[in-house]
């Protein structure tokens, strides 16, 4: 009589013959309200592995008046077994600075505190953001602790708002030098912009715009940055980006520069195989890749 398989063998066969574990995302996730504002996130999350996803939360831009966490740039990196957090904050048509970095570190704070629900690493945590949402991600980035910038949004105030590496694209970092170094196409997206982010300009508020610039933060226990942005930008000056990136220097830390030649403002060339690859290799310079641990 004709002997059949080895159990083992066959679920082998049926275990191969399954489809791989596919990436999820949860969607319109709440982390926090704010009176009338309910505050939500979403988390791309990437296959199951097996140790916790290193977090990316994502700040998007749009002058700090539109956008939304719909946008994800950073979706490649979720095959590659980073999770990302896509998430919303107050614009600056409901409330001005600094409220939406209180919204954003209220978001690092929730996924820290509710990191094994959904899988995520709350000791691998960077935070990235385009233009706008940069600003935000760097000052986040630069600014833990801060009296004035943590807030009191959400439920999770025991928890840090500590991120382990910043990325920024084409973002600014001095709302005090920024209007001398914009373009006049410039000036006409960021006088407006900064009217509703600051309710005046900067040298009307000074100390709130000192406050609101990620280079007034810079320590020696700030987290390495990598930044990316065109040479070309007539929206946001690449000043910015040399400014954040001198006062790392100064302060001894870990920082990279990489100029888009002949970029622009934004566009799929910021977020293409190489760019987003020199992003993975920085990350991984951090300690924030899959696989590993701190």
């Amino acid at each position: 009589m004709k002997r059949g398989r080895p159990a083992h063998s066959f679920l082998l066969s049926l275990a191969l013959a399954l489809p791989a574990a596919a990436a999820t995302t949860q969607r319109d996730v709440e982390y926090a309200r704010v009176g009338d504002s309910v505050l939500k996130l979403d988390l791309h999350l990437p296959a199951k592995a097996a140790v916790p996803a290193p977090l990316i939360v994502w700040v998007h831009g749009g002058a700090w008046s539109r956008g939304s966490k719909n946008e994800n740039p950073l979706a490649p990196l979720v095959a590659r077994g980073w999770a990302v957090a896509s998430v919303d904050y107050r614009l600056t048509s409901v409330a001005p600075f600094p409220a939406n970095v209180h919204d954003i570190k209220a978001a690092i704070r929730f996924l820290r505190a509710r990191y094994a629900d959904h899988g995520v690493a709350a000791e691998r945590i960077a935070i990235a953001g385009a233009s706008a949402g940069a600003h935000l991600a760097a000052l986040v980035g630069v600014s833990n602790g801060h009296r004035e910038l943590e807030g009191e949004v959400g439920a999770h105030r025991e928890q840090s708002s500590s991120v382990h590496a910043i990325v920024s694209f084409y973002g600014a970092s001095n709302l005090e030098t920024i209007l001398s170094q914009s373009t006049p196409f410039g000036l006409g997206v960021r006088i407006p912009a900064l009217q509703l982010l600051l309710r005046g300009q900067p040298e009307e508020k000074p100390a709130l715009a000192r406050l609101a610039s990620p280079v007034a933060h810079v320590d020696a226990g700030d987290p390495p940055l990598l930044l990316l942005h065109g040479d070309q930008d007539p929206q946001m000056p690449v000043a910015q980006s040399l400014e954040l990136l001198g006062a790392y220097e100064r302060a001894g830390l870990a920082a990279r520069f990489v100029p888009l030649h002949g970029a622009k403002h934004g566009g799929k060339e910021f977020y293409d195989e190489p760019r987003l690859g020199l992003v993975r290799e920085f990350l991984e310079r951090a300690g924030i890749s899959p696989g590993s641990s701190r």
